[in-house]
């Protein structure tokens, strides 16, 4: 019985440093780029958007499409790094595995 308390206290000790590494994702940011960084989206580790930079002479009335794909990549490299950042910061609590809701 002593061995289940103390591995009970373990538990919730990793639970409590979890539970402080995902609050600090919300404060940590990462930022994507594309087109050599005419486009830049910033997002936090939660995933949320929080910023997005065009640069001007990329806005181009006749060319849409270039712009929006920019936007799109920039996304999807914020996306990529956001990811890693989760698993660098939540990876030491799950040992690699990918638990469904956390990540």
């Amino acid at each position: 019985m002593r061995n289940m308390n103390q591995m009970m206290k373990q538990v919730k000790k990793m639970q409590q440093e979890m539970a402080k590494a995902q609050q600090e994702l919300e404060h940590k940011e990462v930022t994507g780029t594309a087109g050599g960084g005419v486009v830049k989206v910033t997002m936090n580790g939660h995933k949320q958007l929080r910023g997005i930079e065009i640069a001007p002479e990329v806005v181009d009335p006749d060319d849409v499409e270039m712009l929006q794909d920019l936007i799109t990549a920039a996304f999807n490299d914020a996306m990529k790094q956001a990811d890693e950042l989760l698993a660098k910061d939540l990876g030491k609590f799950t040992g690699g595995m990918n638990i469904p809701g956390l990540f």
